[in-house]
This record gives structure tokens, C-alpha cells and sequence, in this order.
């Protein structure tokens, strides 16, 4: 697996080839029970291109914000977005804001290489810790983080929709 930064022409992701677009998309079509649990879409059922580009655009917001596409040969089998930087000054840890794997791919190990290799990235660039939050509805996620050694650390709603949220932390030890 290969780990690839989505290049944004423009600084839009309106802007990104439509090719792209339509293969993000139907990444996020792949998997309505994780949308349904999200509730980043208005239908789960029917997500559309140009919902996928303004949900990137939100991903990118932030300006230590990265979003990485994860491809197995030419196949995008899944993404993660990365913030370097929390916006809470007192959180000195990047955070990962999302790894989603196709739904067709998951159970294969996709998400623990990708997952693994965000956290390859973050310990290259000096990070001691990484964060994430899980919503509380999303018991296989808990799951799978507390799987690759991820320990909660607080409970709160998240900053944009105000949903609940488990928050946990990884230690990322050198390799």
C-alpha cells in the first residue's frame, strides 16, 4: 500500500479532476452503515460528488490539515485525513480526523497498514503522540483503535456537529 497526498488544484477540492472525485466517491458510498453512523451526509444511501468535494474542503480547512489516499496498485482502497495541529493550543498532538477504508476491502488489514503507516509519518516528523476521536455510536471503531493500542482519554462532543465523542491517544514510540 501506497500512501499518496491528495493534491488540490487550486487550493479546492471543487477543483480536483472529475476521475478522482468520482473514485472518492464512491469510497464513501462504500460504506452507508459508517455515513448512517457519521451523519455527514444527508443520505447515506446517496452521496454525490459534489458532497464529497465540500466534505474535503472542510477535511482541508485547516491549514496543518493533510488528506492521504491510500491505493493498492491503481485501487483506492482508502483515505485518511491528518491535522499537524489541533486548533486547542494546549493539545500538542496531530490528530487523526479520519481513515476510512473502502467498505469492499475492510476485514483485509488495509486499516491497520494504513493506520500504521499515518502513524510511520507522524513519528518521522518528530510527534510523540497521536489523537483521534471516535464517535461513542461507533462501537467496531472503538474496537479497531483500541485494537492497535490507542487508550481513551476523555469524552466530549466533537467541534463541529457536537456529537458525542471518545477521545483516545496512542503513544508513538520510535521505531
Amino acid at each position: 500500500m501506497i500512501l499518496e497526498p491528495l493534491a488540490v488544484p487550486g487550493g479546492t477540492p471543487d477543483a480536483l479532476p472529475e476521475p478522482l472525485l468520482l473514485e472518492l466517491t464512491g469510497l464513501y458510498r462504500s460504506d452507508p452503515a459508517f455515513q448512517r453512523i457519521s451523519g455527514d451526509f444527508p443520505d447515506p444511501d446517496d452521496i454525490r460528488p459534489e458532497q464529497v468535494a465540500a466534505s474535503l474542503s472542510g477535511e482541508l480547512e485547516p491549514p496543518s490539515a493533510q488528506v492521504l489516499l491510500a491505493r493498492e496498485g491503481h485501487r483506492l482502497v482508502g483515505i485518511a485525513t491528518v491535522l499537524a495541529e489541533h486548533p486547542d493550543p494546549d493539545d500538542p498532538d496531530p490528530w487523526i480526523g479520519l481513515l476510512m477504508v473502502h467498505g469492499q476491502e475492510q476485514r483485509t488489514g488495509y486499516g491497520r497498514t494504513l493506520a500504521g503507516l499515518v502513524e510511520d509519518r507522524l513519528r518521522a516528523a518528530g510527534h510523540s503522540g497521536v489523537r483521534l476521536a471516535v464517535l461513542e455510536d461507533n462501537r467496531r471503531a472503538l474496537a479497531f483503535w483500541s485494537s492497535l493500542g490507542y487508550r481513551v482519554i476523555d469524552h466530549r462532543e466533537d467541534r463541529r456537529l457536537h456529537r458525542p465523542c471518545t477521545v483516545m491517544r496512542k503513544d508513538l514510540h520510535p521505531a
